[in-house]
């Protein structure tokens, strides 16, 4: 499934709502159906099962931060919200590198790299809100252009 024919199957209640103008909840929302074939696969293999949880939640709780966010009065408090997502993003980062040996190398990559740009955008977003500067450095997260594109319209899945 590549970005395109997802979103074009994303229910008008979700495209309709101004939340949907935030990229990172876009792409927070297709890593959570990407997430649930990947989850799919995981749960096939006993050593793998609680890492299927462990991962599903946190994907999830990417996109659920940042509607939460989204949806209060001052930017402080969706600077918080944003910042679990953040922390969210990141926690799926590590997840899905732990399993790498079950759902191959290239879905893995794929997932961290959507993970890595919706953790940039969100290092964008963070200061905005509140109003001060992250004391992270930006360029480790920096994509190059065209990249995004390229992650939208070429989706490896987990083979059988």
């Amino acid at each position: 499934m590549d970005y395109r024919t997802w979103e074009e199957a994303v229910p008008e209640a979700i495209t309709g709502d101004a939340l949907w103008k935030v990229k990172a909840y876009q792409l927070s929302l297709f890593l959570g159906d990407l997430c649930w074939r990947d989850a799919t696969k995981l749960m096939r293999d006993r050593r793998t099962w609680s890492l299927t949880g462990q991962l599903y939640r946190a994907v999830g709780s990417v996109g659920a931060n940042l509607a939460e966010g989204y949806s209060r009065g001052t930017g402080k408090d969706r600077a918080r919200f944003y910042e679990y997502s953040l922390g969210s993003a990141r926690e799926s980062r590590d997840w899905y590198y732990k399993g790498r040996h079950i759902l191959g190398d290239a879905v893995v990559k794929h997932r961290v790299e959507l993970l890595t740009e919706v953790i940039r955008l969100l290092l964008t977003m963070i200061p905005q809100q509140r109003g001060t500067r992250l004391r992270e450095p930006g360029p480790v997260y920096d994509t190059a252009p065209g990249s995004l594109e390229r992650l939208l319209t070429d989706v490896p899945t987990p083979e059988d």
